[in-house]
């Protein structure tokens, strides 16, 4: 196969992001460029994303980094294969400045369009960073969702276990408000935990021990919350949360690494890929790579710029649907909501509608 030369957007929550990637499957891909806005000035004086002001940011931003990208990349758009956006889940304002847009550069420019499932994006990112090959387990944890999924194709989940309540980045976030800490939480969060002793207040583990691989973070927030009506030592608060997470992440990921290998034992180097935000929070990296190792898997963490939300792996995705010759209508409608298991649950917090 030639290689393929990919223009992806990102609009679904607070980054603007347009990229060019180039490479084949199963990669890994050429970043030849990737340009991402971050919006945290814009939300900061909320302390969280406002919709209406993310919106109104991608429609500014957008067409200046599409055009930035395309010269980063010394790509014009007449020699990009296909474009290829950000379609869901995520704020669906945001999701619709990009998606749109990408819609009209492909009318204009007669490209083939690529409507892409964010999560999909982080999921196949390892592919793009280090050639990952299929099947493997993928840890996603981010601001709106925490799943377990076996992943055996660019298309292909099998959902192993997910968020019943607050998903984890979500729980970093409540936790940096909750202690006063600014906008974005979950950065602040694990820079006071690196100066704490994590074992300086009893904070709870939801489920940890039982049978199962969905999560939860709800409770543990809630004592976050009660713990903050005392006098407290924020670093320390920090560092006893954050292990608390670690904990249940550790804990849930073990269950899942048995049962991949029971659904997958021809797979001779068994894959743990951790993916999404949260995945850039440097001691739950460590700490994963700990259990991986001692389930004789492999890990692969992409480099933090792509854990978090960037266009460079809406390209990827784009190219990983375009090589098994799929493409989109341009009446395709952007989706608030998209699960990337065949089931329908879609591993989000009930309490957001973004893909972060």
């Amino acid at each position: 196969m030639n290689s393929l030369t990919i223009l992806g957007l990102e609009t679904s929550c607070d980054e603007t992001a347009a990229a060019v990637v180039r490479g084949t499957p199963p990669g890994p891909g050429v970043i030849l460029s990737s340009i991402v806005f971050s919006q945290t000035e814009a939300h900061a004086p909320y302390g969280g994303v406002v919709p209406e002001i993310a919106s109104r940011a991608h429609l500014e931003i957008l067409d200046g980094l599409i055009e930035r990208a395309l010269d980063d990349a010394n790509v014009s758009l007449h020699a990009v294969d296909a474009i290829a956006a950000t379609a869901g889940p995520g704020l669906i304002g945001g999701v619709m400045v990009g998606l749109t847009t990408a819609k009209a550069l492909a009318l204009c420019m007669g490209k083939p369009l690529i409507a892409v499932n964010h999560l999909a994006g982080h999921a196949l990112t390892a592919r793009m960073t280090d050639g990952v090959g299929f099947p493997f387990l993928l840890l996603l944890v981010s601001g709106g969702h925490c799943q377990l999924l076996a992943v055996a194709g660019p298309e292909d989940y099998r959902l192993y276990g997910t968020t019943m309540d607050d998903a984890v980045g979500e729980a970093f976030d409540k936790t940096a408000k909750i202690l006063g800490l600014p906008y974005p939480g979950g950065p602040n969060v694990e820079i006071h935990a690196a100066r704490g002793n994590s074992r300086a207040y009893p904070l709870p583990r939801p489920l940890l021990g039982r049978p199962g691989m969905d999560f939860s973070f709800s409770g543990l927030k809630t004592a976050v919350r009660q713990l903050a009506q005392t006098q407290v030592n924020v670093d320390d608060a920090c560092a006893s949360f954050q292990a608390a997470a670690i904990d249940i992440l550790k804990d849930r990921t073990a269950h899942a690494l048995t049962r991949f290998r029971q659904d997958f034992p021809q797979a001779p180097h068994p894959m743990l890929v951790v993916a999404g935000g949260v995945a850039a929070n440097a001691a739950i990296g460590a700490a994963l790579r700990q259990l991986a190792e001692s389930h004789d898997f492999d890990i692969r963490v992409p480099p933090p710029k792509y854990c978090t939300d960037n266009a460079a792996m809406i390209a990827w995705a784009g190219l990983e649907r375009f090589a098994l010759g799929k493409r989109d209508p341009l009446d395709f409608s952007p989706r608030a909501r998209w699960p990337l298991d065949a089931s329908g649950d879609d591993g989000h917090s009930g309490k957001r509608q973004q893909g972060a």
